[in-house]
């Protein structure tokens, strides 16, 4: 039986008040090579901490996190770092792309530390725009795009490392319909394509796009079927 990418086993997460704020509560969750989930939830619900802990970005008060097989808890931060650069690729609602550099070096960078000389860097943001249809924009700034197409920039950036699973944070929170329609649609083909999505969205429509879809609320979760 081939193993899970990503297990979350009785995992809780609490922060200290007056009052503590409970922010997960036993969340037990198990994802596949090539599933496409939507965790989706209200304001409040548990989502960006549920995001923190899947993108190694903050640990949990108890329970377990296995990425890829590997225990990751107990994992020092220089462990944990290198463990999400391998694995794990981000998109935000944001975009997050630096405005003074080009559409192709904003993809590049999360290969900066990488070995690999220059030129396999920029042949693989090469490849990543054009996975996303933005082979054409490479010398463009973020600035003179649409915010459609900042979006697949940010998208591409995901992609270059050529992670095991792709986290999406309200991925369609800045756009409009039809350019959300646009971005559902290309994380379809990436899906279709063998990529491993996790979107979290407060948009119910958005996460009906997807083949699982899970509600988190007041910090517990459970799935439709």
């Amino acid at each position: 039986m081939i193993a899970p990418l990503l297990e979350l086993q009785e995992v809780t997460r609490s922060f200290p008040g007056p009052p503590e704020v409970r922010a997960l509560r036993g969340v037990d969750l198990t994802i596949h090579e090539g599933d496409y989930l939507a965790i989706v939830g209200p304001s409040g619900s548990g989502k960006s901490t549920m995001l923190n802990i899947l993108g190694l970005l903050d640990r949990p008060t108890s329970g377990e996190y296995l990425l890829g097989g590997e225990p990751t808890t107990t994992l020092d931060d220089d462990a944990r770092t290198a463990l999400r650069a391998r694995q794990l690729g981000f998109v935000f609602q944001a975009f997050h792309l630096l405005p003074r550099r080009s559409v192709e070096e904003n993809v590049m960078l999360p290969l900066i530390y990488s070995d690999a000389p220059r030129g396999d860097r920029e042949s693989r943001a090469r490849e990543a725009l054009e996975r996303v249809g933005l082979g054409h924009r490479l010398g463009f700034r973020p600035d003179v795009l649409s915010g459609g197409e900042r979006q697949r920039v940010a998208v591409a950036r995901a992609l270059v490392t050529r992670p095991r699973l792709v986290l999406a944070d309200e991925p369609t929170g800045n756009l409009d319909g039809r350019t959300t329609e646009e971005i559902m649609t290309l994380f379809e083909a990436l899906h279709e394509g063998g990529m491993t999505l996790v979107i979290i969205t407060h948009d119910t429509t958005v996460a009906k796009r997807a083949d699982r879809v899970i509600r988190i609320s007041d910090g517990r979760m459970s799935e439709r079927s």
